[in-house]
Formats: structure tokens, sequence, C-alpha cells
């Protein structure tokens, strides 16, 4: 499937022009995502290589995510250009947070002046059906912006119950 990530209205113009995602189901227990960006990258902030593994906070910088719903419950994957990644499981809307069982594998991106790519794999929890693709972007001059399919809400929220616009492939 291939969809377009729109900046929330209230975030600042950037360099990113564009955010065009792919997600795919790999087998019965695993995703694919790719974000292809466009624009001038070289002013976006990109996290540093690090040892690939979990980690938190990294939504505070460049960072991609996928949200994935079930009947009740929903789960959070953080997917950083350093190849560091999280995952979050919620009882309901921001409320019961726990680091989730699921892991996930981020790719180093391809960078060039005016497109990159970053891919991860991540594991399937149970019982989702639903899902929300969401980008957090920043700039070197400090500015953030928040990308996702769709924002019900006067304020970026990508755990907002109407943020989880695709069924599952």
């Amino acid at each position: 499937m291939r969809v377009i990530l729109q900046p929330h209205p209230a975030s600042p113009p950037g360099p990113v022009e564009q955010i065009v995602a792919y997600f795919e189901r790999v087998n019965r227990f695993r995703f694919w995502v790719r974000f292809e960006l466009q624009g001038a990258l070289s002013q976006v902030v990109w996290p540093t290589a690090a040892f690939g593994g979990r980690a938190d906070d990294l939504w505070r910088t460049t960072c991609f995510e996928a949200f994935l719903k079930g009947d009740d419950a929903y789960w959070e994957f953080n997917f950083s250009p350093s190849q560091q990644w999280a995952s979050y499981s919620f009882d309901a809307y921001r409320s019961g947070q726990r680091q989730a069982a699921e892991v996930a594998s981020p790719v180093r991106p391809d960078l060039e002046d005016t497109y990159a790519e970053f891919e991860a794999t991540f594991e399937q929890p149970p019982g989702v059906t639903r899902l929300g693709l969401s980008a957090v972007i920043q700039t070197i001059d400090g500015a953030i912006s928040y990308w996702a399919l769709a924002h019900p809400s006067d304020k970026p929220d990508f755990h907002h119950p109407e943020s989880f616009v695709l069924d599952l492939p």
C-alpha cells in the first residue's frame, strides 16, 4: 500500500516537501514500512548511527512511527534513522503505556540532498486491524514538523483514535 503523509496545519513550514510511505505485510507475523522524503534534506536533523536496539524518547528528533490498533488496545512503534527503535502498548487512549514485547529492525537511511529512503520491519501485535503512520521531522534550526495520514485534532496527536485510518493488509 502506498500513502502520502500530510504535515499538521500547525507545523512550521520546513524543508521537507513530501513524505510517501509504503506498507506491506511480510508474513503472518511481520510488517515492512518505507518512508520516502523529498525536499532540502540537508536541513533535516538525521540522528547519527548508533548500535541498534531499544531506546526511549526517539520522537524528540527526526523519527518515523507506526501505530496499530486492536479492539481497545493499540501499539506504537518508533523507528529512528540511528537504527534505534521503541515499541509500546497502550490499554486505551494514552493510558496503560508499557514497553511492548514486539521488536523492530530499522535500517540506516539512504540519504541524498533532495531524496531519502528509510525502512523498517517490525513484529505484528496480536489482534490489530487498523494502522496510522507518522513522522516527526526536526530541522537544523530546531523547528519540528509533525506528519501523519490524518490530523483529527488542532494539536499534533498521533495517538488520537481517528488517526488509525487504514485497514491492515
